[in-house]
């Protein structure tokens, strides 16, 4: 190893990670910033936070018209889209399943998880669910950008939560065996 690379290293190892205390945002393309604001303000009840226009990203400098939005939650993390000007929708990905890739979202209680679920149902909105995950029981539906949105309610308690980490990285290693082993089976 050279000595630029060792040196690298050693930095890298001697600066210690701050605390991330929780979401900012998480952005998402949309297709029209008007349709996905009535759903997640008018329909979810996030109201409308903030609203960015641009015909620059700031970040790369590239042109691209542009429309930010950012609708928040109670705990102050924000949902966010872009409205690309053109009228298309994100695409789903093509190596991963429409179930996989999703938003989950908090409630405080099963009952306003159900009251949530028949304002959704009439609004015309197809829901699945409630399924119970032992921990926490959801219901999964889509916003009009066919982004798939979860929205959570959690039953087990924060120590019951601390119980479930013993073990977890034990865990997490039989998994990476056993599929190492699986992916060597179809060699």
């Amino acid at each position: 190893m050279n000595t630029l690379a060792s040196t690298a290293i050693g930095q890298a190892a001697a600066l210690a990670a701050v605390p991330i205390h929780g979401l900012h945002h998480f952005a998402y393309r949309c297709r029209d910033a008007e349709e996905t604001r009535h759903f997640y303000e008018d329909i979810l009840g996030l109201p409308l936070f903030h609203f960015i226009r641009s015909d620059i990203v700031p970040s790369t400098g590239e042109y691209c018209p542009y429309v930010h939005i950012f609708f928040r939650m109670t705990d102050g993390s924000c949902l966010a889209f872009f409205d690309l000007g053109d009228n298309v929708a994100p695409a789903p990905s093509g190596n991963t399943p429409a179930w996989v890739n999703h938003i989950a979202l908090r409630v405080d209680t099963v009952e306003q998880l159900e009251t949530m679920k028949a304002r959704l149902q009439s609004h015309g909105i197809e829901v699945l669910g409630v399924t119970d995950h032992r921990v926490f029981k959801s219901i999964y539906f889509f916003d009009p950008n066919g982004i798939r949105l979860e929205l959570c309610a959690q039953l087990a308690s924060n120590s019951q939560m601390f119980s479930e980490q013993k073990g977890i990285h034990d865990k997490v290693a039989a998994w990476s065996k056993e599929k190492a082993a699986r992916l060597a089976d179809k060699e």
